[in-house]
């Protein structure tokens, strides 16, 4: 019974103090909700719980806590699957400060530019329900963030989904926006516009302002900037051009007011730190790499395949890769080749005699 009863309190302490803290207080913030709404509270008065554009300006800490709150027991279920035991593999490689300033920075600044679009919308549109019938909730940002830190650190990694989907980590960050877009096009801005905040906040703190422990040349450096991680590659092959020159702007100007931190990384050089969590984190970047390059090395090579070489002997041209004709035709031996095996035979024979 002692075994029975010490080991949840060993699986609890195993777990990590940030992934600890944001998981408890998912539970506590969801379960007061919970009893507020069974006491008959109703959900635009809690405005000190959840956001609310109209009125939540007068609780500021709702940019934040309002995450914790899972409205419906479906949400919480999904959130207390996904998020902790992702949170926990972070924490694992960033530390506890890290991972921690990830989640508030992905939760804040989210919640904030939903906060200014509703007023926006209110501005132009002019309809009160925008402001005081909209409560943003839940951890839909920090989702899609855990997704963006997962194409950084494993883009490669393959994952199952619900035993029957295959899919590479980089994949599901923009499947997951392409959702919320189209849950924003149906007309439920609310709370599924966070999702398309918290995957470009995520990417931009990740790219700029995450400090790491140590880069490859010594001293902390800030982000990541390798061109695997650059944000050309979110998009298809077809709009590259002007996602380049819109990216490229940016970059320029706010390298220009001095936004982004430097650091001691030369991004034109093509340099970029290494991601803490040791040898396996960095191995895995680096395999990535390779298997990018592997494959444009191989598409060039079948856009200009070797010219045929003549074996020594004299026979047919042989192939250094074989084609289409090649694999489903059998080569016919030539009859002297064939005639030349038994009188080689003979003459070493009459040797012998």
């Amino acid at each position: 019974m002692a075994v029975l009863s010490s080991a949840p309190l060993q699986f609890v302490a195993s777990i990590p103090l940030a992934t600890r803290v944001i998981t408890a207080a998912t539970i506590a913030f969801s379960l007061l909700y919970y009893f507020l709404r069974w006491t008959g509270y109703e959900a635009a008065s809690l405005s000190w719980l959840v956001l609310i554009p109209g009125s939540s300006i007068f609780y500021p800490w709702t940019f934040l806590t309002s995450a914790f709150v899972e409205t419906t027991i479906i949400e919480l279920i999904f959130t207390l699957i996904v998020i902790p035991p992702s949170l926990r593999y972070l924490e694992r490689l960033w530390g506890a400060i890290e991972t921690a300033k990830f989640v508030a920075v992905t939760i804040t600044v989210s919640n904030i530019i939903a906060f200014g679009l509703c007023w926006l919308e209110y501005v132009v549109l002019g309809l009160p329900s925008i402001l005081y019938e909209q409560a943003y909730h839940g951890q839909m940002a920090l989702q899609i963030g855990v997704l963006v830190a997962f194409t950084q650190i494993i883009p490669e990694h393959q994952v199952q989904l619900f035993g029957v989907l295959k899919a590479r980590v980089k994949t599901l960050p923009m499947a997951y926006v392409t959702f919320s877009t189209v849950m924003c096009l149906v007309g439920f801005q609310c709370p599924f516009i966070v999702i398309q905040f918290g995957w470009l906040v995520s990417y931009l703190w990740l790219r700029f302002y995450k400090k790491n422990s140590e880069s490859l040349s010594g001293g902390p450096a800030y982000g990541d900037r390798s061109e695997t991680f650059a944000f050309v590659n979110w998009f298809p092959p077809l709009i590259h051009v002007p996602i380049l020159l819109l990216s490229n702007t940016a970059y320029t100007l706010a390298s220009r007011f001095h936004l982004i931190p430097t650091g001691n990384i030369d991004a034109e050089a093509g340099g970029y730190s290494q991601l803490p969590g040791g040898a396996r984190a960095e191995a895995e970047r680096r395999r990535a790499m390779a298997l990018k390059a592997l494959d444009q090395r191989v598409a060039s090579g079948a856009s200009s395949p070797a010219p045929p070489q003549r074996a020594p002997n004299g026979s047919a041209p042989t192939s250094s890769r074989p084609g289409p004709s090649s694999l489903s035709e059998a080569p016919t031996p030539s009859p002297n080749s064939a005639d030349s095996v038994p009188k080689k035979s003979s003459d070493s024979g009459q040797e012998g005699r």
